[in-house]
């Protein structure tokens, strides 16, 4: 055993379900993932315009339902971060480890993303039974602050693991 081979810990990688994401948040992924030097990738089924930067990049997947969420799963490692607002991808994110953060700033977690599906679930059957139910209210400055503040909370959590 050679004792003179220093540990490397695996980096985490932010990865960013860019079909839905709000261009405020894209943007202050984007920021972060530059200052940070963390290598961090939109996945999507449309072209999203990336700032050229070695750290971030962008896969194009086929269209189709839950193809990009997919792909994020299968690429994505334990204690990854993804961002989303899609609340079946954070609890595959949750399950196979990694950090999933909502849009508005959640931080999900085992407890809080299975209440938050079985909502999403219930409003789910109402909409298919024919009852209107309102949408997601627009994101406010409030909202992308909440998220900046949380995104930056667990990306020093993580930094300081590695350390």
């Amino acid at each position: 055993m050679n004792q003179n081979k220093p540990i490397v810990k695996p980096t985490i990688k932010i990865w960013v379900d860019g079909d839905a994401c709000p261009s405020k948040v894209k943007e202050m992924v984007f920021r972060t993932a530059k200052r940070r030097e963390i290598q961090t990738t939109l996945v999507a089924n449309q072209s999203i315009r990336v700032p050229k930067s070695e750290y971030i990049d962008a896969i194009l997947v086929p269209h189709g339902a839950d193809v990009a969420d997919k792909k994020i799963i299968e690429l994505m490692r334990k204690g990854d971060v993804v961002i989303t607002g899609d609340i079946p991808l954070a609890a595959d994110v949750v399950k196979k480890g990694g950090i999933a953060i909502g849009t508005r700033g959640e931080l999900f977690d085992e407890s809080s993303v299975q209440g938050r599906l079985a909502t999403r679930n219930l409003m789910d059957q109402l909409r298919s039974a024919g009852v209107e139910t309102s949408g997601p209210k627009p994101q406010s400055q409030k909202d992308v602050q909440a998220f900046a503040n949380t995104l930056d909370r667990m990306l020093t959590r993580l930094s300081n693991k590695k350390n």
